[in-house]
């Protein structure tokens, strides 16, 4: 008979996202996720199988929580450039919000140490980029369609153009959080499409 879950998963994600999002994978230890969940190692490994499983668990609850925040902010958008304009802008309040430093994205710190180390984690940042590059991709094409955005370059390619611009914008994040400095970077970024 399978074991039931006595805890809530969602906040012992919480925390084991915290600790991977300061640390890295890596550097985390089996004994810093237990102190972190408050959970003992039996119980991660019959939750979670083991620590791969539950960083990859939280990389895709850290995307769903961003997937969220930008939906909202996406909704308020009259335009596809403003929504364009609106990520770069959700940025800026997520880098300027953290209260002693930034670790910068956790999926881009992810990026950086584990990219093509582990399949499953090389297959979620695949699709993690592929989804971001389908959004500004299909923006850009509506933007232009509107005349808001130049067609110098396809979709495509100011896509990749703007999901490239915003990582080094949240590597930039870590060490400038000035609100003002953040938007004439964002805003220089954005006058390359008008």
């Amino acid at each position: 008979m399978p074991k039931v879950e006595t805890f809530n998963r969602d906040l012992v994600l919480d925390y084991a996202t915290a600790v991977f999002h300061d640390k890295g994978y890596n550097a985390t230890s089996m004994q810093d996720l237990v102190d972190a969940t408050g959970l003992n190692r039996s119980s991660i490994y019959n939750s979670f199988i083991s620590k791969l499983e539950l960083y990859l668990e939280c990389l895709k609850a850290y995307e769903s929580n961003f997937n969220r925040a930008a939906s909202n902010v996406l909704l308020k958008a009259s335009n596809p450039f403003q929504a364009i304009e609106f990520i770069f802008d959700l940025y800026i309040e997520i880098i300027s919000r953290e209260q002693h430093y930034d670790k910068g994205c956790m999926i881009g710190n992810c990026k950086a140490e584990m990219a093509n180390q582990e399949q499953s984690i090389t297959a979620f940042l695949e699709g993690n980029q592929k989804r971001m590059l389908q959004l500004f991709e299909d923006l850009v094409h509506n933007a232009q369609s509107e005349q808001r955005i130049n067609t110098r370059q396809t979709p495509k390619d100011y896509a990749l153009y703007l999901f490239s611009s915003l990582q080094g914008f949240r590597m930039t994040g870590i060490l400038i959080t000035d609100k003002a400095k953040l938007k004439t970077i964002a805003n220089t970024i954005l006058q390359t499409l008008i």
